[in-house]
């Protein structure tokens, strides 16, 4: 059978480009932005990705906090098929460094100039030995408590900016029944409101040595042992519901007037924006109680894994260049709740929150009270974490004394 020469191009033509279609460069992400406003995020990476002629393949793994994430992660590295791209973080990228599995991406840095557009304290996160790994996407702030200021009118309370204040506010809410702090019963969560009544009683050079420094004379501490006694207090007006909640349906809580208040980071706004609220005025973010002075933050970041082909490794470089360009830094943290972490990002879209957020990021790092969060794996190796938010869950799950849980805090810094 003799084939027209039209139809003959006409089938050269389907085969190739069914060819370049099986060979379009693809990049594999795991990652774990999966609430509301974190996937809209995620949507527009994927977006400007295509945009650049490289397919996205999304590994998403749900779990506030990454440990479902980190556990698949591990289990295909084990296996040999490391994907591209993992949403990990802080100390966490050492770990992974010392294993031999990371990809050098410093020619995305040099054409990116990270140099001259991120600060050492991110830089120095992100390389290691001197060498770029991972990417980062955003600064989040985790100090905050998320407010709805409709129940404060209610119960005839106001934003706190104190301890006294606080609990002042949460009586008024709980009288008027609702619930007057909105939580979800996990380790990650209670470590989150942990270390910003840490940093509210003690102050931010306490918290750099009990927290950052682990030294075992602050760990022990009468300052300590008050920050229990506080976080004791705090668990009285939280909900009987609360064991097992995803931190969402507690920012949720707050969002649909159920709740006054959530210690939470500003991954909560993603939740109040997705929702259509208006900064300042459907809901209010102040610093946590006596931290207005200082900033706990929470760099999300991709790290690169090696992978076998020059085509991979080149749309791992587009990837990197992607997360760092003016433009997703924008649609990114708007969506999130964050802020950029580079400079020349305008910020003419970004709300109250976000703006507030930026100017206390630049003042708390001149005043030396920028501190890596615990609770978000950015303080400390992640053996030793671990074994902390083990003894805050257990003191936030059982009737254990403030006195024992700062001697078990002490001897979990130590025997690590």
């Amino acid at each position: 059978m003799k084939l027209h020469p039209l139809a003959l191009s006409a089938l050269a033509f389907a085969l190739s480009t069914a060819t370049l279609a099986q060979a379009a460069p693809q990049v594999e992400v795991l990652h774990y932005w999966t609430s509301g406003g974190e996937a809209k995020s995620i949507a527009e990476l994927k977006k400007m990705m295509e945009a650049k002629g490289v397919a996205w393949k999304d590994f998403a793994v749900a779990g506030g906090a990454g440990e479902n994430a980190t556990t698949a992660l591990k289990a295909r590295v084990m296996a040999g098929s490391a994907p591209a791209a993992a949403q990990i973080k802080g100390p966490a990228i050492q770990e992974w460094g010392q294993e031999g599995v990371l990809a050098n991406i410093d020619a995305a840095a040099a054409e990116g100039k990270w140099e001259s557009v991120l600060p050492p304290v991110v830089t120095n996160v992100m390389k290691y030995k001197g060498h770029y790994v991972a990417v980062p996407v955003n600064v989040h702030r985790v100090n905050w408590l998320w407010v709805n200021p409709e129940v404060l009118a209610k119960a005839g309370a106001k934003a706190p900016t104190n301890f006294a204040e606080f609990f002042d506010a949460a009586d008024k809410i709980k009288k008027a029944g609702l619930v007057a702090v909105a939580h979800g019963g996990q380790p990650w969560q209670d470590a989150t409101v942990f270390e910003s009544v840490v940093l509210g009683v003690g102050g931010a050079d306490f918290y750099r040595k009990a927290l950052v420094q682990l030294d075992q004379a602050s760990l022990s501490s009468p300052t300590m042992i008050k920050s229990f006694e506080t976080l004791a207090r705090i668990k009285t007006y939280i909900d009987k519901d609360a064991a097992g909640r995803d931190w969402n349906l507690a920012t949720a809580m707050v969002i649909n007037g159920k709740a006054g208040m959530q210690f939470m980071g500003d991954w909560a706004k993603g939740e109040f924006t997705a929702a259509g609220k208006v900064a300042g005025k459907d809901f209010l973010c102040v610093p946590a109680p006596g931290t207005g002075n200082a900033y706990t933050f929470n760099i999300d970041s991709l790290a690169m894994f090696k992978v076998k082909s020059a085509e991979e490794q080149k749309s791992q470089l587009t990837l990197a260049g992607a997360v760092m360009s003016p433009e997703f830094q924008e649609v990114f943290n708007l969506n999130k709740g964050s802020i950029p972490v580079r400079s020349g990002v305008s910020r003419a879209k970004f709300d109250s929150c976000a703006t507030r957020s930026m100017d206390d990021m630049a003042a708390t790092s001149k005043a030396n009270a920028l501190l890596p969060s615990l609770a978000h794996g950015m303080a400390i190796d992640s053996a030793k974490a671990g074994a902390i938010q083990d003894v805050i869950a257990k003191f936030m799950n059982s009737n254990m004394t403030p006195q024992a849980a700062a001697q078990a805090l002490a001897k979990a810094a130590k025997t690590m």
